[in-house]
């Protein structure tokens, strides 16, 4: 992406349609987990708000999507995000391999639950 957007949907237009429709489902997904939350550009990438503090961000790359940061505290959520963990805040999930949207859900809400 030459430009930097500065709206979610020209950040998501940016990519190819495959890929825009996982972005696209993951958008879905974490709205329907935070419904007050609002939605912007922060760090380059979509993020989601609530009470003007950033909840959760989300980013596609070429090879994966990416969810930023992982919630703690919950040993049994921990778990099940270890075969998505690509780094002490990131998680990973691979383009052309199931996403878990449920899961990403939960930790949209986690996340909201921390802040």
């Amino acid at each position: 992406m030459a430009d930097k957007p500065t709206t979610v949907e020209a950040y998501l237009a940016a990519f190819p349609s495959d890929v825009r429709e996982v972005l696209d489902e993951i958008r879905r997904t974490i709205q329907t987990a935070l419904p007050d939350a609002s939605q912007a550009i922060s760090y380059g990438i979509p993020t989601f708000k609530l009470h003007g503090r950033n909840i959760v961000h989300f980013a596609g790359w070429q090879h994966h999507i990416s969810l930023y940061p992982i919630p703690d505290g919950d040993p049994a959520l921990e778990r099940e995000l270890e075969p998505y963990r690509a780094g002490k805040g990131t998680l990973r999930f691979r383009l052309g391999e199931p996403v878990p949207y449920d899961l990403i859900a939960r930790i949209a809400t986690a996340l909201a639950e921390q802040r």
